[in-house]
């Protein structure tokens, strides 16, 4: 199995799921042309192999009042591997971070936070640097989203 999948039908089957997780076991095996049993193994395999990690809904954040995205740029003058799990710790206790990278570049992290308005991204600012040292928060606000949540490339 390379990179966890077996071949170009673990492939469909992925690519038929990111599109709707919703599908049952026949319209999904239908959908890529295999048996509803040998459908069903494969789903059992991608998720044995880590590949197929659960299924989730997709919501509409704007009909949510979730109107404002703010990308947010972190640069930081500590490395050690201390700083850097109580760094993480604190942000993974903010549930308006949606998406957390460190990246390469001008900047050490990217954060994508997804909140209601600004008075409300505020707070979320005000929480990030609350616990730990940063050098450096820039933050860019989203002013429409083009494309957001696509499948991956498969």
């Amino acid at each position: 199995m390379k990179n966890g999948l077996s071949d170009q039908i673990d492939r469909k089957i992925l690519k038929e799921l990111q599109m709707d997780a919703d599908l049952s076991q026949r319209q999904l095996a239908d959908r890529v042309g295999i048996s509803q049993n040998a459908c069903w193994r494969r789903l059992q395999a991608l998720t044995t192999a880590g590949v197929l990690q659960g299924t989730t809904a997709r919501l509409d954040r704007e009909q949510l009042g979730l109107g404002l995205v703010v990308f947010v740029m972190l640069r930081t003058r500590h490395h050690s591997a201390e700083w850097l799990a109580r760094f993480r710790s604190h942000v993974l206790t903010i549930p308006e971070v949606v998406d957390f990278h460190r990246i390469g570049g001008d900047y050490d992290y990217q954060l994508k936070v997804v909140t209601e308005d600004m008075a409300s991204y505020d707070r979320v600012y005000q929480r990030l640097i609350e616990k730990v040292d940063l050098d450096s928060v820039t933050s860019y606000f989203a002013m429409e989203a083009i494309a957001e949540g696509r499948p991956l490339p498969l």
